[in-house]
């Protein structure tokens, strides 16, 4: 008798960056400093309630993000990190392994993962020769049996973004009948006055579910607490029944809150991030390296069979961990100029 399933075999492994002690990690879109003062005091004194369970319902974070964002409170979903909540809409909508999600690739590593674990099938449809979603075709790959779709923008791992027109379009393509979630994790660092922004849309689309996260611009990557906002209370509540209960912790909500409460501080950062992102692409342009234009806190070199090669030589020359994704390119995080020029000096000197 086969105690586990036979395709957990074949399910790809999640790789989180690198940390190896005293080197540079740019493998993890972190951000380089740690939460403001005012977060980590919030975080110690909900530390002193580690004793009781946390509020399952997460309601003074729910009720914050309402206020904020204009989004009614019974629309919302927090999740133990955005990831998580990927996995749950896979669950609310696949039923059977026919049942098929589809997604762009190369784009965030998690969804094949989410798909496979919900007994679903992936459906990829490839990046346009600009790295970016190609929409029309991703609407053409829609079929009877298709549940749910992932639109990643900024795009993990490439950086480019989808325009509000051309998603306004593929919505109109793909109906109200197939569910839609729209990743914007790096959503604080668009400057791209026509990227779409998933908040103005959710009135307009009742198969739309927009995903955010603490963990980049809010520097909450350790504590997990991302969140959903959906076209309808319905989507909302399935969410929420397919959650593993108390996945949100006591200093997670805590710390998001404050994290909302120092806005102004954090995103400030995140314009330091836009200037670095400018500076180092325009440094690997010039050194004649194939970069898309990024509007996250990362750019991608595209390098094809160089990948695993240029990786290993910013390790070795200047120790600076980068996220490889054999054969296609390599991420990395922007973060300090000091240790953005560590990583720009590697890369004037590889030869591969």
């Amino acid at each position: 008798m086969t105690l586990i399933r036979p395709d957990l075999d074949s399910l790809p492994a999640y790789v989180p960056g690198r940390a190896i002690p005293g080197a540079i990690k740019l493998a993890s879109n972190e951000v380089a400093l740690p939460p403001p003062a005012a977060v980590l005091a919030a975080i110690a004194d909900a530390a002193a309630g580690g004793n009781r369970y946390p509020d399952l319902a997460v309601t003074g974070l729910s009720e914050r993000l309402a206020t904020e964002l204009h989004v009614g409170q019974e629309r919302i979903a927090v999740g133990c990190g955005s990831v998580s909540l990927c996995q749950q809409l896979v669950q609310i909508s696949c039923r059977e392994t026919t049942d098929e999600v589809i997604f762009a690739w190369r784009s965030f590593e998690a969804y094949p993962i989410v798909t496979q674990i919900g007994n679903a099938r992936a459906v990829t449809v490839p990046l346009d020769g600009e790295f970016r979603h190609d929409l029309d075709a991703m609407a053409a790959a829609v079929t009877a049996n298709t549940r749910l779709i992932f639109v990643c923008s900024p795009n993990n791992p490439t950086g480019t973004v989808v325009h509000r027109e051309e998603f306004e379009s593929f919505m109109a393509a793909v109906g109200p009948d197939v569910l839609v979630a729209l990743d914007e994790a790096y959503h604080e660092y668009v400057t791209d006055p026509d990227a779409v922004d998933g908040i103005p849309l959710l009135d307009r689309h009742p198969n739309l579910v927009v995903l955010r996260t603490f963990s980049k611009a809010y520097r909450l990557a350790g504590l997990r607490v991302g969140y959903a906002l959906c076209a309808s209370p319905e989507i909302a509540t399935a969410l929420k029944k397919v959650c593993a209960p108390f996945s949100v912790s006591t200093l997670a909500q805590a710390g998001a809150i404050a994290a909302l409460d120092n806005a102004g501080e954090l995103l400030a950062a995140c314009k330091e991030a836009v200037g670095e992102r400018v500076r180092v692409r325009d440094a690997l342009l010039a050194m004649g390296y194939t970069v898309p234009r990024t509007q996250a806190n990362f750019v991608w070199v595209a390098l094809g069979e160089r990948t695993a090669a240029f990786a290993a030589h910013c390790l070795e020359q200047q120790t600076v961990i980068v996220r490889p994704f054999h054969p296609d390119g390599c991420r990395v995080t922007v973060t300090t100029p000091e240790e953005d020029d560590r990583f720009l000096e590697a890369a004037r000197t590889f030869s591969g």
